[in-house]
């Protein structure tokens, strides 16, 4: 296992990623060399994958070569069917379908969720290709599970989601896919006195004002770093009415959760034991590539049972046993990719250490941006920075108020 340098980590340097791209595919042509020595259809017990792999991420980056070595036991299964793994589910591809379980508890440890989130404890995640997805499918679970308490779908149109007017708008496009009608999709208004975040009281009062009018409170998003300006809703508070109320709360972490690997970070998560499912999308602030996004839900059964489809070509033993994931019946799509793969081999390569030096790198910048546009009275600050995003603006003249979209205009086409 190497050592975790601070002054020598380069998460993309050309040089290694040259070497290094050399060396996979020599991997891959000498697999293709002895591809008829492979068993078409793997011959492992559920949970082989768990007895080889450690519990938790490790804290020190590993070298390629550490990485092949392990790869080269995984390949057997992982590459039975070719490198165009189509892992709908365990029987397909058991490494897959377990190393994504893995790495979803990994990941989930190094953000400390409880373990009512994992799959060592009573929940579990899935790999999405974005936001999008995972909002519609944890949409889709609120939405069967209110309308099988209400009686039925004749109850779609009394379903009300709440967000804020920072929210993205992906959730806007996932609740009219899941057949809530956008009249009841509420978008609370933020303001600058609360740092854009979403006030408890507000969600409160718009609560009571539906419920008021005959309509059924579903589904809350909370947002964790949030697109136009880095702002943070209290998971806590809006969690106690969430609670109170009946609703399905999900934090969409899309961008500052892999931010909260880091201690001194991780307080904006505070209250996530109160929420029912969580995403995160490493392809933003993890040193991984499109597409990746992380979702853990407490109650996975909920997920299932919205999502789960039973066809004859696709039934067989291991599913039937109940001792395996079928990530097909979580998630919109019945094909997928090896998507954990990468993400694995992120976590590996650079370790937690040099991950959380990462962050911490590019906050400290964003910090030092922040501190001289603060010194320049041509500038000001428009929200405080919470993360590495820094929200500023040319203060114009009153005529020429104009300018700032100019001068992101100019900036854009640089």
């Amino acid at each position: 296992m190497g050592s975790a340098s601070r002054k020598t980590f380069l998460p993309l340097d050309p040089g290694t990623f040259s070497n290094q791209s050399k060396a996979v595919i020599d991997f891959i042509a000498d697999y293709y060399e002895n591809v008829e020595k492979y068993p078409v259809q793997s011959t492992v017990e559920p949970g082989y994958l768990s007895a080889m792999l450690p519990e938790s991420a490790p804290y020190c980056p590993e070298t390629l070569e550490d990485i092949l070595e392990d790869h080269c036991w995984l390949s057997w299964e992982m590459l039975c069917s070719g490198f165009n793994v189509v892992g709908f589910n365990w029987i397909s591809s058991p490494a897959a379908t377990e190393l994504e379980s893995i790495v979803l508890d990994w990941t989930g440890k190094m953000l400390k969720l409880p373990s009512s989130f994992l799959f060592s404890g009573t929940g579990g995640g899935v790999l999405h290709g974005s936001t999008c997805e995972a909002a519609v499918c944890v949409l889709a679970a609120a939405r069967d599970k209110a309308l099988k308490e209400l009686g039925g779908w004749k109850n779609i149109t009394k379903l009300v989601v709440y967000a804020s007017d920072q929210t993205h708008f992906s959730f806007q496009k996932a609740a009219k896919l899941v057949g809530i009608p956008p009249s009841n999709f509420r978008l609370i208004e933020t303001s600058f006195s609360t740092g854009f975040s979403l006030s408890p009281e507000n969600l409160r009062f718009a609560i009571e004002d539906d419920i008021k009018s005959g309509l059924v409170p579903l589904f809350l998003c909370a947002t964790i770093g949030t697109t136009p300006s880095g702002a943070v809703d209290s998971i806590a508070e809006l969690g106690k009415v969430a609670m109170e109320f009946k609703l399905w709360l999900h934090i969409d972490a899309a961008y500052a959760g892999s931010g909260c690997i880091c201690p001194e970070v991780r307080h904006y998560l505070d209250g996530v034991e109160l929420a029912n499912s969580i995403s995160m999308n490493p392809h933003k602030w993890f040193l991984t590539n499109m597409d990746c996004c992380c979702l853990w839900i407490k109650e996975p059964k909920l997920l299932v049972d919205s999502l789960s489809t039973d066809p004859e070509i696709l039934r067989n033993n291991a599913s039937k046993s109940k001792a395996v994931v079928d990530y097909k019946d979580w998630q919109i799509a019945l094909s997928r990719r090896f998507k954990a793969l990468k993400l694995w081999v992120v976590i590996r390569q650079h370790g937690l250490a040099n991950l959380m030096y990462h962050i911490r790198s590019d906050i400290a910048m964003a910090k030092r941006f922040e501190a001289l546009v603060g010194e320049d009275e041509r500038f000001e600050i428009v929200v405080p920075r919470k993360f590495a995003l820094v929200c500023f603006r040319l203060k114009p003249k009153v005529e020429e108020e104009d300018l700032n979209r100019k001068l992101v205009e100019a900036i854009m086409q640089c």
